[in-house]
This record gives C-alpha cells, structure tokens and sequence, in this order.
C-alpha cells in the first residue's frame, strides 16, 4: 500500500501547527528589529534612554579611532570607515536580532577587504561589499542563521589567529614609520619588504606609537571609566604636536600628511567636514583612480571575495552576538541579525562605507558600559557622525603610528594566544589539523582562500563526526535480551542520524544474511533524522535484503525520517517490507511473519 500509516499523517499535522520559527524555511517568521521590538514590548524609559545615550557615547569614542585605522588599514581613506560605522551602525543596530551589538568595520575583515582595495579600487570594495549584503540578506531569509552556529571552534579559531598575525605584521610600517615603496600582496613577500624597510624607520614615529601602546595596555588598569584610545589618541596627537613645534624636522605622519580629498575642485588634506552623501558605488574610483568600469565580468572576480566577506561577516556577527548573550542574560536571533548584517552592508556601500559586521569589542565596551537596547548602538552612530561634522578638522591630526599601535593591540587581543595553544595542546589531531589549515591558508594566502577551505574543512570534520557516531550492529547476536525473537530473525540497531557522510557506513553494516534468515528488522529508535543520502543508502540495503527474499521491518521509526520516507513511497508492501512508529509493534510482525513462514497481513 503506498498510504503512509496513520501515524505519520498525524505527524504531518502537528508539524503544521509547530511555532514557524522552528522551520528552517520558514520565511514569514521573520521579524526585522526584532530586538528593538522586545525592547519597547518589555517596558522602555527615560532611565533606559540615559543609560543608552552614556553608553552610546562611550562606545562612540572607542569606534572612532578605530574605524578610521581600520579603513586605513584595508586600504582607503579614514572618513570612509567613518561613514561605515554611522550607516551599517545606524541600520543594523535598529533592524537587528542582538540588543545590545555593536556594527561596524573590524579587524576580521582587514585581511580581505585589503587585497581587493587593491586590485579594484574603492569602487570594487564597495561593489564587493554590497553584494556580501545581498548574500546576507538571502541567508537570513532563508533562516540559516542556525547553520553558522555549526562551524567548528577549530575554523574560527585558526581564522582570527591568522587574521591577527596579518594585521600586526602590516601596522609594523606605520609603527615604525617606514619608506616601503611597494607593498608586496603575499604575507611571505610583505615581510620581506618590511625587513629591507628597517633602515628608513623614523625614531619620532616609533615614539609616537609606543607611547601609544603603553597608555593603551595601562590606562585600563588605572581606570576603565574613560576608554583608553580616547587618552591614548589624544595625549600621542598632543605629543606629536609638541614634537614638532619644538623640532620641526621631527614631524611625525599624521592622517593630514597622509589623505587628502577633492571639494568643489580644490583638493584639501585630512578628512572631509562633510556627513556621508549618497552615491552610486559603481561609479567610484575603480584600480589606480581610474574609473571603475561595470560589467559582468567584474561581478563574477568579485563574487568570490563577496561570498567570503558574508561568510566573514555572518559568522563574526553571531559569534559577537553570543558573546553578548552570555554577559547580558538575553537571547539574539540569529536570522533577524543577519538580515540586518545583510541590510546595513547593502545601504553602506551607497553612502561611501564598505564591509561592516558585529564588533566583538565594541559589543563588549557598550554592555559594560550599561547598554539596554539597539538604541546605544544607534546613539553610537550618531555620535560618529557629530564628530565627523563638528571635528573632522582636528581628527586629521591623529599620528598614523598611534592608529597602528592600536591596530597591534587589537590584533593582539584578537589572538588569544593563550586558547590557542591550549587547543593544540587539548584538541583530537584532526582539530588540531583543521586549526593549523586554517591559520596557515590565512596567513600566508588569503581570506577568500581561507574561508573556502574553512567551509569546506567544517563539512568533513562534520562527516567524519557524524560517521564516529553513526553506526549498525546486529543485536540478536550480540544481546540476549531479545531471546524472546523466533529463529530466522535477525534485529539490527542503527545509531544516530543518516546524514550524509555517516548513512554508508551505517547502513553497509547491514551484512549479506544467512540461507536461514527469513526477517531483518531494523530498529530506528536511535535515528533522530535522515537525509536523502541516508534515504538512499537505506533504499539500498533495502534493495538488497529484497534480492535475498528477506521480509524487512523498520521498527521505531520517528516522526522526520518517517515523513522522508513517506514522501519517498517506502511504505508497507505484502511479503516485502514493513514500516512500523512502534518498535514492539514492529517485533510482533516480525514474529508472526516467521512463525507464520510469511509476512502478517495487516
């Protein structure tokens, strides 16, 4: 008979009346500013907006050095890593699934962003960056947000180590001050020019920076009331200045020396006094200054830097948003949060910004500094854009040897040296294995490189966990708790999910049987979930046992794998199979079809 058994059209109906949210397709349940939402719902004040607007402040000092070196640092000017944190900020904080994260550029992105700045100008970055956006967008639509959860700790680890090794080898040139005439693209050749540079290193920038990096590592430990860059930044821009009043020969290089930008046909240094206008990213300079020329060919070399800046982004993201989870109590929703990961990086590009993503960081400075809703988070971008009108002028004054200092520390924070060697110390080989790939292909390749193998790498260490635990054994050999069974009955228990990379092994278990065995049952009690690799694999074993003229049983089959095999048409057949949701059921047909010397009717 091919109607499914009663039980399964049950299943089907209370499936249907399950919350949406648990379908991973379920579109229609999702819900843009969802945080923003609970919030209100929950009961928000003036006491909730003040401790928002204080701790949006204080977040906004943090992320205006630092978008700006970050900007720097993947090869554009500062104000574009400004306008990223007001727009990505501003949108994502507001549409999000995170109450309390912070969005804006990061030094995760730093290593992609920064080949593709070079070899297709801003134009291509912000190209690349707005189609991420779109990626992140499908994979919040299509509720994939719990997939991410899914990356092994190895691969993230292994990523941020090598992402934290890149950046603090490229600051070395800023920090100390170095004539490199031609940044190499590869990590090996990049060191290699830094070493040839060492003559040209200018002792009033080294000072700079290292005065730098000794207020950023001390200052917290005096007071954490004030952020550190912000007196870190502020007494190198006052040294530097002082510097060079007395020794005008000792000028150390400042952003003002460094950037300029054309204003009503008149170029000026520094950063432009100006709010972020819109724009069309296309039309932006593309490699050398040339403009940037748009066709399909151009979409298709910056797909795969795209595709690796929304993985980058959507797995930084929810890991920054689960580390907010664990210091404030509340639960983020990843798919409303990458929905509006997806939504800030597509608006950003639009109005000079490029790649944004959660700030691990600055999530961490906004709750500690008592955050109670997106709207710290919005506060935060709106304070980036104060300054940027109101003291553009005077931010062109930052030592660029003081935004590398802070680079380095943030690079060396990122590297969490210690849980690193602790994993190789603590972790199975093929951990181990997979954290050293990853930090190897980041460091001496590339990310788009890195974050393929990673994906790739997390699938097989899936597949082989998956086949570790997944398995077939022939209990009524092995057991005497089912002596109860008639002769020419053999009962096999199958262990785990039939996924793909486990279902082969599980189901190849599944021996030629013997002239006497008249029935094999299999018990699914243990097999939560199944695949169409596991579906096949089953069809199969099932294929074969038919061959040998043996009457199967699945026995305790549950409510997923009996819907997939519904829909597959393995259902009750006279003298061939049978499909039971009850596994003592399913022993008593298995009983009478070898008493009787054919199957049970039923």
């Amino acid at each position: 008979m091919n109607t499914p058994p009663a039980s399964v059209s049950k299943t089907r109906r209370i499936s249907r009346r399950l919350d949406p949210s648990q379908n991973l397709f379920a579109l229609g349940s999702l819900r843009p500013a969802g945080a923003l939402r609970r919030c209100l719902r929950d009961g928000y004040g003036g006491a909730q907006f003040r401790a928002d607007l204080l701790a949006g402040i204080v977040v906004g000092m943090v992320a205006l050095p630092l978008s700006m070196a970050l900007a720097i640092a993947s090869g554009v000017a500062p104000q574009h890593g400004l306008y990223t944190a007001i727009v990505a900020g501003g949108v994502t904080a507001l549409l999000g699934g995170s109450r309390v994260q912070v969005t804006g550029p990061t030094a995760a992105f730093v290593v992609l962003l920064a080949p593709v700045s070079a070899q297709y100008g801003f134009g291509g970055l912000a190209l690349a960056s707005l189609m991420a956006g779109v990626i992140l967008v499908g994979m919040g639509f299509f509720r994939m947000g719990r997939l991410i959860e899914f990356i092994p700790h190895p691969v993230t680890t292994g990523f941020t180590a090598g992402i934290a090794v890149v950046i603090a080898t490229l600051q070395l040139k800023d920090f100390l001050g170095l004539t490199v005439a031609h940044m190499p693209e590869t990590y090996l050749e990049r060191v290699a020019a830094l070493f040839e540079a060492l003559p040209t290193a200018r002792a009033v920038d080294l000072g700079v920076g290292a005065l730098t990096l000794a207020l950023l590592i001390l200052w917290p430990k005096l007071t954490r009331k004030v952020p550190a860059p912000l007196v870190a930044l502020t007494a190198a821009s006052l040294a530097a200045y002082a510097l060079a009043q007395a020794y005008p020969e000792q000028l150390a290089t400042t952003i003002n020396a460094r950037f300029s930008y054309l204003l009503n046909g008149e170029v000026r240094q520094g950063i432009p006094q100006l709010p972020p206008a819109p724009l069309l990213p296309w039309h932006l300079d593309g490699p050398q200054g040339q403009p940037l020329e748009l066709s399909f060919g151009l979409l298709r070399a910056l797909l795969g830097p795209a595709f690796a800046i929304a993985m980058l982004g959507a797995i930084e993201s929810l890991l920054s948003a689960v580390v907010a989870d664990g210091m404030t109590g509340y639960k983020h929703d990843p798919d409303t949060e990458l929905l509006a990961q997806g939504a800030g990086n597509l608006l950003a590009p639009f109005f000079g910004g490029f790649a944004a993503t959660g700030a691990i960081a600055r999530t961490a400075t906004n709750i500690r500094a008592g955050a109670r809703s997106p709207l710290a988070a919005a506060v935060h971008a709106l304070f980036v854009l104060g300054a940027v009108v109101l003291f553009a002028p005077l931010l062109g004054y930052l030592p660029m040897a003081a935004l590398a200092a802070l680079l380095i520390l943030v690079a060396w924070n990122m590297s969490d040296l210690k849980h690193f060697i602790h994993t190789l110390k603590v972790a199975p080989k093929s951990d181990v294995a997979v954290l050293l790939a990853c930090f190897g292909l980041t460091v001496i390749f590339d990310m788009v490189v890195a974050v393929s193998a990673g994906v790739v790498l997390a699938a097989l260490l899936f597949m082989r966990r998956m086949a570790e635990v997944t398995g077939a054994r022939l209990l009524s050999e092995e057991h005497h708790e089912r002596a109860d069974l008639p002769p020419g009955v053999m009962l096999y228990e199958i262990g785990g999910p039939l996924f793909f990379g486990a279902a082969q092994k599980a189901m190849s278990a599944i021996h030629a049987v013997s002239e006497r065995t008249r029935v094999v049952v299999l018990d699914l009690r243990s097999v939560p979930a199944m695949d169409a690799t596991g579906l096949v694999n089953l069809e199969s074993a099932l294929g074969r046992l038919r061959k040998n003229g043996v009457f199967v049983v699945l026995a305790g089959v549950q409510a997923q794998p009996g819907e997939v095999l519904a829909k597959a048409g393995v259902a009750d057949e006279d003298g061939i199979l049978a499909v039971r949701h009850g596994f003592e059921e399913g022993l008593e047909v298995a009983r009478c079809a070898a008493e009787a010397g054919s199957p049970a009717p039923r």
